[in-house]
């Protein structure tokens, strides 16, 4: 259903929001948009609605009914059956934006509606491609986050930006604008939360600018982060490595220099820091209540398993999964990881026992202890390379 507001130009700019038990909040970002858009720019707010249980998109139609009309300002809802996540929703958003000029954000108040005349200046005094709302550049921060949740995101972007070779501070952002024409010829995943990241990625080159903004975290609703979101962001970044062209056409994974593999051996050990830190966490006070000493023991067994795998595959490009020798090799890198693993149950004790940290933070520190030597000696000893090859 559209909602045509005295204007029967065609949109210029295509806000898309996309919703999923947002009741509470949907109503506010709606209206804070029409009171903040400049008033010579005809604007389209589209909400796409994942078949809310709590009625969002039910709220969005009654609210198009009875609202007064705003010259240059129309709304759109697009209703969709089941919850296909959060990318998809927006790509269905964006195939339905008559604007030339694309804007996304979240409808949670995270991202303030006051930003936007500022982006769309930003697009149009610098002529560039993307102008990406950003965190993490001088000038933006994060307001209601613990440390927790600081540091998961923290960690997902230097995923990003080592792993994937993205230049941009704030990759993560759910919060940008660019020019639709961008998209022509992109064939999207449509995996994890963060369609921005896949942009960048597929589309080397475009001309981004950062601008700041203070993200402040939900008041009303619930965070729909989860452990699900955070294996479907590994799957992402895998699929996405796999997808760009990182590497030159006539490099041989066997001949990437030793600070190349030692950024893939890192990036993936980032992946392991999130999976050991959530999987102990969750074992500790989560999903059960076993002592915090066994979660972070399983919580390193898994981590190293799923370390060893991808490590095997992608940074030493070893390609040879026959049972004798992944088991020969899963061994070697087991016992080599265990040493920095013991180091890092000692030090978890130690700060916990001890000095009385907190166990999260002292997780976070024993986690990241031993990561050089564990490297080395997996290069040199479990995938047979030499040092500095």
């Amino acid at each position: 259903m559209t909602l045509d507001y005295m204007n029967k130009n065609r949109p210029q700019i295509s806000i898309i929001i996309p919703t999923y038990n947002e009741s509470q909040n949907i109503l506010n970002i709606l209206k804070s948009i029409g009171d903040i858009i400049p008033k010579n720019v005809f604007t389209e707010a589209i909400v796409v609605d994942d078949n809310s249980p709590d009625g969002t998109g039910k709220i969005v139609e009654d609210y198009l009914k009875s609202v007064k009309k705003i010259a240059g300002y129309t709304i759109d809802i697009i209703h969709r059956t089941t919850k296909n996540g959060l990318s998809s929703a927006i790509l269905s958003g964006i195939q339905r934006a008559a604007g030339d000029t694309i804007i996304v954000m979240d409808s949670d108040l995270s991202h303030p509606p006051q930003i936007i005349p500022k982006m769309i200046e930003t697009l149009k005094k610098y002529q560039c491609d993307m102008v990406v709302a950003s965190r993490y550049i001088t000038g933006g921060q994060i307001n209601g986050w613990n440390t927790k949740r600081k540091f998961l995101s923290k960690v997902a972007t230097m995923i990003a930006k080592r792993g994937l070779n993205v230049k941009t501070n704030d990759p993560m952002s759910g919060f940008f604008a660019f020019r639709k024409g961008i998209l022509k010829g992109l064939s999207f995943d449509a995996i994890g939360f963060k369609i921005l990241l896949e942009i960048l990625v597929k589309k080397r080159g475009l001309d981004v600018k950062e601008i700041p903004y203070t993200f402040q975290d939900r008041k009303l609703g619930s965070s729909k982060l989860n452990s699900s979101i955070v294996f479907d962001y590994i799957k992402s970044v895998w699929k996405l490595y796999r997808s760009n062209k990182l590497e030159e056409n006539n490099e041989k994974r066997n001949s990437v220099k030793f600070f190349s593999k030692a950024g893939r051996f890192y990036t993936i050990g980032a992946s392991g820091f999130a999976i050991n830190y959530l999987i102990s966490l969750m074992l500790s006070g989560g999903i059960t209540e076993i002592w915090y000493l066994y979660a972070n023991i399983i919580g390193i067994i898994t981590s190293m398993t799923s370390n060893f795998v991808f490590n095997k595959w992608w940074t030493f490009g070893d390609r040879n999964f026959s049972f004798k020798k992944t088991i020969s090799q899963y061994s070697k890198f087991i016992t080599f990881s265990s040493l920095g693993a013991l180091i890092q149950i000692g030090v978890v004790f130690s700060l916990v026992d001890n000095n009385n940290w907190v166990y999260s933070t002292a997780l976070g520190v024993g986690v990241l202890t031993g990561a050089f030597s564990n490297f080395i000696l997996n290069k040199k000893w479990t995938f047979k390379e030499k040092l500095w090859q």
